[in-house]
């Protein structure tokens, strides 16, 4: 059968995106196809479907291609991993590995593919794409700093102890600063376990890729984006090209309009601190308390979407505010904060005008959200992965600045000391200047000639190369 690469391909190009296993994947995906199809471009989302757990739910994906009719979802049947007792990384890789049989014959079903987008874990999907002779291009939906390091990680961690055992120790990979090996991504702590040669193996096979599609902006990152660009981060062989075309990230619409909206709409501009840490960001009892703590004493008005503690959340999946909160604390900060169970629509109230701070997680969609909105941001990270955003965040950036102790437990003193100085001081002024003009900048890279999409134009031609 003839190869998809070399078929008649029309007027309209063809893009067959394929995200990793589970919805954090998918749905940086979507953000991608819609932004493909706002250049006139047809897109089919390919979505493995193994029998366990690791699968994204038939559900999820109904729902999507509910919200979304002008993309095309397809899901994939694959074996789920013959390792069932294996950590989360190695039976996604072996799940993916597995899918490409289905994978190849999906892409031979279609009348044309012009370019096979792949999460930065799919890649012995590359094979297919080798096979078939179909250009395929990563999709990298985080800090190109953090691209710069994972690619020259397969090459610097073999000189290194593990990560878990530097504790402090600085690691330092070409485009970023310093970082503290307890800060690098926790499946690759241990350099001896599965999950960590996984990704090393994952990492080390990006650069057989076209090119990299990056969610950032050029100005941002120029240290990583020079690293990357000099071949430093790869030593030995070339470096795909990187293309800048974000922000991709969530429109802001949800629908029907939540009820924290409504108390948003009543408060002073730029009063609020909004904390928001995301589906995995239930934090223990002893931790929402301490939270609680200094919030009520920094004075600030705030918006705080609170979860129940993960040891909790099975037995009560709905937080119940008035036990895990300071005795009297809904009562006396009522009027100028106001508590919300589980979810608040993160998009549109970063966006808000009476939002004046952001304690986020430091995950790479709120933190483009937050520059998009010119909001100065509190940096709160609660797992290593986000440990490495938080360091670009702060001293790279300096778009935000850092809570302490959050290895273990964040004190009530540095929440009202951190609230107290975005929202008071000169530096929270400078830092709230510095936004404003990252804002600027983020909405002209967006524009008929912007940077954005210049970098999505130099993709399109990079497509159109032979070989």
């Amino acid at each position: 059968m003839e190869a998809p690469g070399r078929r008649s391909m029309g007027n309209k190009k063809t893009f067959v995106l394929y995200p990793s296993l589970g919805v954090g994947h998918l749905i940086p995906m979507v953000e991608l196809a819609k932004h493909l199809l706002r250049h006139g471009l047809a897109v089919l989302v390919a979505v493995v479907d193994p029998p366990d757990t690791d699968a994204v739910s038939a559900a999820a994906v109904s729902r999507l291609a509910a919200s979304n009719p002008a993309i095309s979802f397809r899901l994939l049947p694959a074996p789920a991993s013959p390792d069932a007792a294996a950590h989360p990384a190695k039976r996604s890789h072996d799940t993916l590995r597995l899918a490409n049989p289905a994978l190849r014959d999906l892409l031979l079903s279609l009348p044309a593919v012009d370019a096979l987008l792949l999460d930065m874990f799919c890649v012995d999907a590359l094979d297919v794409a080798a096979e078939l002779r179909v250009p395929a291009y990563f999709f990298f939906p985080s800090a190109a700093g953090d691209l710069a390091c994972f690619l020259n990680l397969p090459y610097l961690y073999p000189t290194l102890p593990s990560f878990k055992d530097m504790g402090k120790t600085l690691v330092r990979c070409p485009g970023m600063p310093p970082i503290r090996a307890l800060d690098m991504v926790l499946t690759m702590q241990d350099k001896e376990s599965d999950q960590t040669k996984i990704r090393l193996y994952q990492f080390a096979r990006i650069p057989e890729g076209r090119g990299v599609l990056v969610n950032s902006f050029d100005w941002l990152e120029p240290r990583a984006l020079k690293a990357l660009q000099d071949g430093v981060c790869v030593p030995g062989r070339s470096t795909p090209r990187v293309f800048c075309i974000g922000p991709l990230v969530n429109d802001g619409k949800s629908g029907e309009a939540h009820e924290c909206l409504a108390w948003l709409d009543a408060q002073p501009l730029r009063s609020v601190v909004f904390l928001c840490f995301g589906s995995k960001g239930a934090f223990s009892a002893a931790q929402l308390q301490e939270i609680a703590r200094g919030l009520e004493s920094s004075g600030h008005r705030f918006l705080w979407a609170v979860r129940s503690p993960p040891e909790e959340h099975d037995q009560f999946p709905e937080p119940d505010l008035e036990r895990l909160l300071p005795a009297g604390f809904l009562e006396r900060t009522r009027g100028r904060g106001t508590v919300v169970k589980n979810w608040v629509p993160q998009a549109e109230v970063v966006r808000h005008e009476a939002v004046g701070a952001f304690v986020t997680h430091c995950g790479w969609n709120s933190v483009l959200e937050a520059i998009m909105a010119g909001l100065p941001m509190i940096c709160w990270p609660l797992y290593a992965e986000q440990g490495m955003n938080k360091v670009f965040m702060v001293e790279e950036m300096k778009i935000a600045v850092e809570l302490q102790g959050y290895e273990e437990l964040v004190k009530a003193e540095d929440v009202e000391a951190k609230v107290r100085l975005v929202m008071e001081t000169e530096e929270g002024k400078i830092l709230r200047e510095r936004l404003a003009v990252a804002r600027e900048k983020a909405l002209e890279a967006t524009k008929e000639g912007g940077s954005s999409e210049v970098a999505f134009d130099e993709f399109m031609r990079d497509l159109e190369k032979k070989g």
